[in-house]
């Protein structure tokens, strides 16, 4: 299991990187915010020569809108992933199966050469998901050991604790492979 982090504007620019093969960066959410941090917290992994992805907080409606200003503000660069935060939002709601689908769709539409991934919870992915479809993967998060997530579904990375921060790991023999299969959009 290769091991990573992913990081929001809670968390530092300068993160540690020992150890780690990639580092999932929030880019956006709905249609306005951007985490400030972006830049910095990009050059941070790419320094350190880590596989980087960006995800996207989605909210319901507006999924094109959401999808192109994700898209706007993500940086571009093959071998990027891209991810969908599917989960409950702020004001207690959340995008529909159909709006989860579309949205994952258009941006893969958006960024053909950029893996697309679905980042969901355990309770999500089992009560809510009707569709069971997560783009080029399943990113879930089900905090327990570690590569051990209480699914059924073939997964390629499992957030496992957000204590102190949240750490995931990746079904993947090696960074390199990570990368291979990252790149082969």
């Amino acid at each position: 299991m290769l091991r990573g982090i992913d990081v929001s504007a809670y968390q530092s620019s300068s993160y540690g990187t020992d150890g780690l093969s990639f580092v999932f960066v929030k880019a956006t959410e709905g249609r306005t915010y951007t985490n400030p941090k972006l830049a910095a917290q990009t050059k941070r992994a790419r320094d350190a020569g880590l596989v980087v992805g960006f995800y996207h907080f989605l909210w319901p409606g507006n999924l094109t809108a959401q999808a192109e200003y994700f898209v706007s503000k993500a940086p571009e660069r093959a071998g990027d992933i891209l991810a969908v935060d599917w989960e409950t939002t702020g004001d207690g709601t959340h995008a529909s199966n159909a709006e989860k689908d579309r949205f994952i769709r258009k941006v893969k539409e958006l960024r053909p050469n950029n893996r697309v991934v679905l980042y969901t919870n355990r309770n999500y992915w089992l009560n809510i998901d009707t569709t069971s479809y997560a783009g080029d993967g399943l990113w879930i998060a089900d905090y327990v050991t570690a590569g051990k997530p209480r699914i059924k579904a073939k997964w390629r990375f499992h957030q496992y604790t957000d204590d102190p921060l949240d750490k995931n790991v990746a079904d993947f023999p090696s960074r390199a492979a990570l990368r291979e299969w990252a790149e082969d959009a």
